[in-house]
């Protein structure tokens, strides 16, 4: 449902839209359908010339079943969530890939700092790639992020990953991702930081692995001195 809105660049995005439209299916049902029940009680039930109403308190067994097979019904579209929920979670928040590549991330007010391995691939030797609000990836490979925070609390959003991780100050939080669409994409932050935080986005860039080893050799990082990950 989201694709015609917003592309699956993750190797997740798809589990997690197809969860999102499970639950807007499941309870627009249910929305519409005790809506169209309200709203026959309502015409059949109506005010209607000598005829007195009553009181109904539900206590006989024919009145409970209006009540408890719809409570029933609801319980098991809800178990079935909680099942779905529980399966994506896992997938994305505990099994980590094999062979990961690590990128280490830093939010501050009001930029994202992104430190890529060099050609050892290996974080925090002297060959590390450190950008400001660029992000480079290749297409295909999986990707161990280090989130961190330098003052206030921050979130890590990627809207075509389908990612949003919130950045703490005094923790580093991993989480993975696995791109497969190639292009130019928005990376927000999507907790209030402060006056600017409106202005703290940052761009993704997914590239097919010659545009990546292309970028590596061409690209000019951040001179240490004004390394902003490492303070």
């Amino acid at each position: 449902m989201l694709e015609y809105y917003l592309p699956r660049v993750s190797s997740y995005a798809g589990d997690i839209d197809f969860l999102f439209t499970t639950i807007t299916l499941i309870v627009g049902f249910w929305f519409f359908l005790t809506m169209a029940v309200f709203l026959g009680f309502v015409y059949f039930f109506k005010r209607k010339d000598g005829v007195k109403a009553k009181y109904i308190s539900g206590e006989t067994h024919a009145e409970e079943r209006w009540i408890t097979i719809p409570h029933y019904l609801v319980i098991v579209c809800d178990i079935v969530l909680i099942a779905g929920t529980v399966v994506v979670w896992k997938h994305i928040k505990q099994d980590m890939p094999a062979n990961t590549v690590p990128i280490k991330i830093v939010a501050q007010q009001w930029a994202w700092t992104f430190v890529h391995p060099g050609a050892d691939g290996e974080l925090n030797t002297a060959d590390d790639i450190t950008l400001v609000d660029e992000l480079h990836v290749e297409k295909g490979v999986n990707y161990k992020f280090h989130l961190e925070a330098t003052d206030v609390m921050h979130s890590f959003s990627v809207p075509v990953f389908r990612l949003k991780q919130d950045a703490v100050p005094g923790r580093v939080i991993t989480g993975w991702f696995k791109p497969i669409k190639t292009g130019e994409y928005d990376i927000q932050c999507a907790e209030m930081c402060g006056i600017a935080h409106g202005l703290m986005g940052a761009r993704l860039f997914v590239e097919e692995k010659e545009g990546h080893e292309l970028w590596r050799k061409t690209v000019k990082p951040l001179p240490k001195s004004t390394n902003l990950a490492s303070k």
